[in-house]
């Protein structure tokens, strides 16, 4: 396996994993047959141009669009014990970490996917323990003929999300604690973060140093670096064409949030004037 890491905005980052094409198991586990059948049968609803199932397709992909791209981006490091099923020498030899030099420090690295790795594990353990909780008392509405029993299957699929999140959380977690990690910053990339920094961030020509251009990036506020068309080259750059879905979800969020953000603080501070006009009326 290798792992990506793609700064989505001056604070925020998406770590991705891909296997190799050794890593690929000749069988797959009971999870993954689970999961292509559940995706199988999606793919039939999709089709559906009417009823129940169209739907619930439109609700349940809804419903994705809003799980964070973070809770995506561990769900794609295998388990660690799976990992050191396909591959023996796993846990003993560096992966590779493919990041663009000029837009994370190289010391900062570790500690960058440090935080990636713990921020969320313990609201995945709480969330997994939630779905157990509640899963037996969905059961019963399986016995409602016709329709599935989608709560049921909904708490069991976050079940399994939540869970692959958490083990993907601890097997980054694994690598870094190891000092497993193998940083290689790829020039392609170097040169497409060259230009979307120096143009979100001030006085940053895209000729700037490496270091400096970082060190930019730090002082300024949060903003978004990349363009929702830049997903698709990051997808060229790293030969990965499932990435594509992944950064562009994370660009929309990050965008969205910070939009949110900014549109809040400007609500605060309309709020804050008028109230200081109502007290300087009230004084005169």
């Amino acid at each position: 396996m290798r792992l990506f890491l793609i700064p989505i905005s001056t604070r925020r980052a998406l770590i991705y994993s891909r296997p190799l094409i050794k890593d690929i198991p000749k069988e797959l586990s009971y999870f993954d047959r689970a999961t292509t059948k559940v995706a199988a049968q999606w793919a039939k609803w999709e089709e559906a141009e009417k009823g129940w199932q169209k739907h619930l397709v439109t609700w349940g992909n809804r419903v994705q669009q809003r799980i964070p791209f973070e809770e995506w981006g561990l769900r794609s490091i295998p388990p660690l014990k799976n990992q050191q099923r396909i591959d023996e020498a796993h846990g003993t030899k560096k992966i590779d970490v493919l990041y663009p030099g000029n837009a994370v420090h190289l010391d900062k690295l570790p500690s960058v996917l440090r935080t990636i790795a713990t921020e969320r594990q313990q609201f995945h353990q709480k969330m997994a323990r939630r779905c157990v909780i509640i899963a037996p008392f969905l059961a019963p509405f399986g016995l409602i003929p016709v329709i599935p029993n989608i709560p049921f299957f909904y708490a069991m699929y976050r079940l399994f999300c939540h869970y692959r999140a958490l083990k993907g959380s601890q097997h980054l977690e694994f690598l870094v604690g190891k000092n497993l990690i193998n940083p290689i910053s790829l020039p392609e990339l170097e040169q497409l973060y060259a230009k979307r920094v120096s143009y979100v961030i001030d006085d940053t020509p895209i000729d700037t140093p490496h270091a400096q251009m970082v060190d930019n990036m730090e002082q300024s506020d949060e903003r978004v670096l990349l363009k929702f068309s830049d997903a698709k080259k990051l997808a060229t750059i790293f030969e990965a064409p499932e990435l594509a879905l992944e950064a562009e979800r994370a660009i929309v969020q990050v965008s969205e949030q910070l939009k949110a953000r900014k549109e809040e603080a400007k609500a605060k501070e309309e709020a804050k004037e008028k109230e200081k006009e109502s007290n300087e009326k009230q004084n005169q």
